[in-house]
């Protein structure tokens, strides 16, 4: 495992570059699906100061294998996802300042121009807000849950993001750098969206022909962009 944790603490300090974390605010973690062991960043630990060897293993019931220190407590959304999306392979959360503003106005990110469309293949959701009892329960699985309802039947990877109601954005990909990669795209498009409906509250969106030729072409088995 010790591949992945170096993956994971990359992609840790990675959200930190791109400035989408403040002191200890958020978390990213890994999975092998081989061994079904999950890393993730410890509670509470200074980026400035993380190791490779700070970072805790658990399986994917939650049972600490690795470490010395207690995982982030975000965990048990991080697990959720992971049983409930079995694609994907690396979880981040961030409270960045553009996409957690839509989410704590409990709206989805239209799909506005192209930007959006090159990642997000329709609106990033929103869930719904927890009820007293799940917060006042296992909260951090209760928005595990609420992430995977919003999605319904659709394909998580087409668009690898979910807004909190009140709370900010998770994000996923193939692999931990992918999940981050998905977070920095996120926070662009989300200021964007804000900038855009302030300057035309009654936009429509891209088209769906649009937005089916951007997607697409980065996407899925035609997909054209980039080098083969």
């Amino acid at each position: 495992m010790r591949e992945l944790r170096e993956q994971v603490l990359e992609a840790n300090l990675e959200v930190v570059r791109r400035g989408l974390v403040l002191y200890t605010f958020g978390n990213v973690s890994g999975i092998s699906r081989t061994d079904g062991l999950v890393v993730i960043k410890p509670s509470g630990v200074p980026y400035e100061r993380m190791k490779a060897d700070d970072l805790v293993i658990t399986d994917l019931d939650g049972r600490q294998v690795w470490g010395e220190l207690r995982p982030s407590s975000d965990l048990a959304t991080h697990l959720h996802l992971y049983r409930s999306f079995s694609e994907i392979g690396g979880v981040v959360h961030t409270h960045s300042e553009f996409a957690t503003s839509w989410a704590q106005a409990r709206r989805e990110i239209p799909p506005l121009g192209t930007t959006h469309a090159d990642y997000f293949y329709g609106p990033v959701p929103v869930t719904r807000k927890l009820t007293t009892a799940e917060i006042e329960g296992n909260y951090v699985h209760a928005t595990g849950v609420a992430i995977v309802e919003c999605f319904g039947n659709r394909d998580p990877l087409e668009a690898p993001a979910a807004l909190v109601a009140d709370h900010g954005p998770f994000c996923w990909g193939r692999s931990p750098d992918e999940a981050v990669h998905n977070a920095v795209v996120l926070e662009s498009i989300a200021r964007m969206a804000t900038y855009t409906v302030a300057l035309r509250p009654d936009t429509s969106g891209v088209s769906q022909a649009l937005m089916d030729r951007h997607y697409f072409r980065k996407h899925g088995k035609t997909a054209t962009y980039g080098q083969s």
